[in-house]
């Protein structure tokens, strides 16, 4: 798409859009296909705004702003942009769908789009076009793109998390390698708080690092908040078994973890306070591009390792996923699905990844040989998150209630009662459930 002119981009006909279409179908029953292109036809002056999470790596936003510039350059569509922090996003983005006005676009979290479903433009014509065309969509971005059998939002992908430790400091507790268990996490977590050099986690509303890690945690165990009918069970034995190894985390927690957001381990880390917590690349990317001496040489000291697996004995990762929304009441259905399909085409996408050093794990296959996943060892960890994370509805289906019960952090605020002991594990879980059928009963 890059060589193409405004005019040719303008000029592109309506019956590539059914070949591209005809390509993602090909690609769903098993069989190759390309996709020469994507037809749109933007409207007589558009514009367009877009709202989209505040970056943690510089490059993120930079080379996002850069491809905007040249879709503007290219099509003649203007395009506002504004960034808002991360607790911010699904606010604004709820506000929009209920009043009818608002950005264009809007890069969610989550299932948010399953909260206002039919405010929503259908995009599957994209989402087939894009699925066609780059080795097609993990499983876990089917399930929070689609509602029922249309495409309601287009997977930008997952800010990937991993336990972000410092390496020297995991030897000294007497570890030679990041623990792959819970028994041996807790002992790692316990040997470093001995040093001095203690771990520390979210448990604020953090919209990235309280769920990835809480949900983690709750699972591992088999805990779940609802099972394959939709019926409430987080007050288990087994949520009970996982708040109470979480209490005993949390003893070796460096102080003030109750109020963290997004943002404060990220700080707790680069200033030494903290030796283990889980994050995306940001805060090696972060320390690699620090003007501060004693920050820069973290670098080689920075390690990266998979979230440990628990009795359940599989992978319960949970990453913060992040998909674009077209919303109906813009005046530019068109150019919407034009600038979110331009972005995420190999000639834009692929060098965002790069610039962002992988802070986005890739939702279409093809981009799984993106160089920026191996050019440094301690990328690679981060470049399958996508492709290994459960949804945050597991283990019922997703839908309003899902997206309900974790815009308002039960999971989070259960295992933050029970770990600090302003609750016992059950009188945790006994609220949560309780908060959890106020959802999953409308």
């Amino acid at each position: 798409m890059s060589n193409i002119n405004r005019r040719d981009f303008l000029k592109l006909s309506a019956g590539v859009a059914g070949t591209a279409i005809a390509s993602g179908e090909a690609f769903a029953q098993g069989k190759p296909a390309t996709a020469p292109g994507y037809a749109y036809k933007p409207e007589k002056g558009a514009k367009l705004r877009v709202l989209k999470w505040k970056r943690f790596v510089q490059g993120d936003e930079d080379a996002f702003n850069a491809h905007i510039k040249r879709f503007t350059e290219k099509t003649g569509i203007d395009v506002r942009i504004d960034y808002e922090g991360f607790e911010d996003v699904r606010p604004k983005a709820a506000v929009a769908a209920n009043v009818g006005s608002g950005p264009d676009v809007i890069y969610g979290f989550f299932d948010d789009p399953h909260l206002y479903p039919d405010k929503l433009v259908d995009v599957t014509d994209i989402a087939n076009y894009l699925g066609g065309k780059y080795g097609g969509w993990y499983d876990v971005c089917k399930t929070y793109g689609m509602s029922g059998n249309k495409w309601i939002s287009i997977p930008l992908g997952a800010a990937g998390a991993t336990f972000v430790h410092r390496i020297s400091h995991m030897q000294a507790a007497g570890f030679k390698e990041f623990p792959k268990d819970m028994g041996g996490f807790l002992e790692l977590c316990k040997g470093l708080k001995a040093k001095n050099t203690p771990a520390g986690f979210a448990l604020g509303n953090a919209t990235g690092d309280g769920n990835s890690w809480c949900h983690w945690l709750v699972w591992a165990f088999g805990g779940k908040m609802v099972d394959e009918k939709n019926n409430v069970v987080i007050n288990s034995p087994e949520t009970i078994k996982a708040l109470e190894y979480g209490k005993e985390l949390y003893a070796t927690f460096v102080p003030g973890t109750l109020s963290w957001l997004d943002p404060n381990n990220n700080k707790a880390f680069l200033d030494g306070q903290v030796s283990c917590t889980n994050n995306g690349i940001s805060i090696y990317y972060s320390a690699q591009n620090a003007t501060d001496p004693k920050v820069k040489a973290l670098v080689p000291d920075i390690g990266h390792a998979p979230y440990p697996v628990g009795p359940v004995g599989r992978s319960t990762e949970l990453h913060l996923f992040t998909e674009a929304m077209i919303f109906k009441h813009t005046k530019f259905p068109q150019a919407a699905k034009a600038f979110v399909t331009f972005m995420m085409e190999k000639e834009q996408y692929e060098p965002w990844l790069k610039a962002s050093i992988g802070y986005v794990s890739h939702p279409l296959k093809a981009y799984e040989s993106n160089p920026i996943w191996t050019v440094d060892p301690k990328n690679t960890p981060y470049r399958d998150c996508v492709k290994n994370m459960t949804p945050n509805s597991y283990g019922g289906k997703l839908g309003y209630a899902s997206a309900g019960t974790m815009a308002d952090f039960v999971m989070v605020n259960m295992v933050a009662e029970a770990a600090s002991g302003s609750k016992t594990p059950k009188e945790a879980a006994e609220r949560a459930q309780a908060r959890a059928q106020r959802y999953y009963k409308i």
